[in-house]
């Protein structure tokens, strides 16, 4: 799989190479060229010869050309998702939904670009009017996460090309063939050369795109660590940083505890829980407690886990051995610290590749344990009991990260001062902490290490744009 560069697929210029390894298998499945700083700088300079080629499209020409990208998605959704599920390593059933994901998003910024409005104002001088443009950055540097490598990915993509940027992409390493899959999509709708440049690798070319004067706005999505690197790197630019969650869900006493448990659960366990708004921390007081941890245990043992690709199978292999080694840690860690293992807890036996992790359910989790500190990234649910609401709120809050939440309530007056008074920037109420609307503003809260801005709908497209004021003196345009 080589780069893709001014329009065409080219080697990585030392020659190198990488093996791509499916999860599921530990199969080799690919041969990846391994880009460079030198590949990385003929990629941003490929960008700036198009950016302004791209920029001059009329509004409706950028939407159609969403449209069609869309149309190829939808058209190879089977195959991309067999594709995506062999390296990514999530099930096949989730990987076609990742896919049509994906398609909605090229959709929604066509739409959102079409109905973008800027500003008239007022102004103190009767002989002068004042409204705002909103134009494109230029050349947008996106790096993004091995998670859901088709749908984030197109959440940027989509929104830049809408509002007439370029792209210069590095996705993560452990998914660059499903990458090169959506960007022949974009070739098949027509892209024009250099609008999107693709290059794999490691820390190298992403570094490059992000520092180099030649790009001018970054958009990233990984973890919190790399995400503050990225903001030192890209200096003034305009950043957008979606960056890690310890999603906190609160089951109040009068929740209805079926739908509480089946939507947390979810939150737990889906893609093995490599979400960033994973339900990671389960807050309960004493009286539900029990119902809740029985809950929980009994849809961890319903899980089938296996090769994502096997029509049973409802949880695959985590993607990579970083994220494995975390769940180790962080399980021995709660279990150090007077937690009580109640379900799985350790890699699975019997599978092609040391990557399949149990689903996991610990009780009694301590708050100084890592499980409530930091972000697990894996299929865990790690009960913490509280006293009451405001106990469960300060628990919430303490952690350094500040991304999604969950509360399930009856009680609207409840609702509605959890959402208030939580910690981040998104709220779902009564619904697992892991459900998105890709229109919905999505992104961290301020002062927390879980980013900066946010993506979802209309925000994409805004972030995109750049706001240019143009004042018009109508006085002195008329001649004496």
């Amino acid at each position: 799989m080589q780069l893709f560069l001014n329009g065409g697929w080219v080697d990585s210029s030392d020659g190198k190479t990488f093996e791509q390894s499916s999860p599921a298998t530990g199969e080799v499945i690919g041969i990846v060229s391994e880009g460079t700083r030198h590949d990385a700088l003929a990629a941003v300079d490929a960008a700036n010869r198009a950016r302004r080629s791209v920029a001059a499209l009329t509004v409706f020409e950028r939407a159609a050309l969403c449209h069609r990208v869309a149309d190829s998605i939808v058209a190879r959704q089977a195959w991309l998702a067999r594709e995506l599920s062999l390296e990514q390593g999530k099930p096949l059933r989730e990987a076609i939904d990742e896919v049509g994901f994906a398609a909605q998003l090229f959709r929604d910024a066509a739409e959102n670009i079409t109905r973008l409005e800027t500003s008239l104002l007022t102004s103190a001088d009767p002989g002068k009017r004042i409204f705002t443009l909103r134009q494109p950055h230029g050349v947008i540097a996106v790096l993004t996460p091995w998670n859901f490598p088709i749908g984030i990915p197109s959440e940027y993509l989509s929104a830049a090309l809408a509002a007439g940027n370029v792209v210069v992409w590095k996705p993560a390493p452990t998914t660059s063939m499903i990458a090169a899959r959506l960007v022949e999509c974009l070739l098949d709708a027509g892209i024009p050369d250099g609008a999107v440049n693709l290059l794999h690798g490691g820390a190298e070319p992403g570094q490059e795109i992000v520092a180099n004067p030649g790009t001018q706005a970054v958009g990233f999505t990984g973890s919190t660590v790399t995400g503050n690197l990225i903001a030192q790197h890209a200096g003034a630019k305009p950043v957008m940083l979606e960056l890690g969650g310890n999603g906190p869900t609160i089951i109040l006493d009068d929740a209805n505890l079926d739908a509480a448990i089946s939507g947390t659960a979810m939150g737990c366990f889906s893609n093995a829980g490599q979400i960033c708004q994973s339900s990671e921390r389960i807050l309960v007081t004493e009286r539900i407690h029990d119902r809740v941890l029985d809950g929980l245990v009994s849809n961890a043992s319903q899980i089938r886990l296996g090769h994502p690709l096997e029509e049973a199978t409802t949880m695959g292999p985590l993607n990579n051995e970083g994220v494995a080694r975390k769940m180790d840690t962080h399980v021995r860690d709660a279990v150090d610290r007077g937690a009580a293992l109640i379900f799985g807890g350790q890699r699975a036996d019997s599978h092609p590749t040391n990557l399949y992790y149990q689903p996991t359910v610990l009780d009694r989790v301590s708050r100084d344990s890592l499980a409530n500190r930091e972000e697990t990234f894996g299929p865990i649910a790690p009960v913490i009991v509280v006293r009451d609401l405001e106990d469960a709120i300060a628990v919430a809050n303490s952690c350094n990260l500040g991304l999604c939440a969950s509360v399930y309530t009856s009680n609207m007056n409840a609702a509605f001062y959890c959402a208030e008074r939580l910690e981040c920037g998104v709220v779902n109420v009564n619904e697992s902490a892991a459900y998105w609307d890709g229109r919905t503003p999505f992104g961290g809260w301020s002062g927390k290490g879980s980013g900066v801005g946010r993506l979802g709908g209309m925000e994409s497209v805004r972030f995109m744009t750049q706001i240019k004021s143009v004042v018009l003196d109508v006085h002195n345009a008329v001649r004496g």
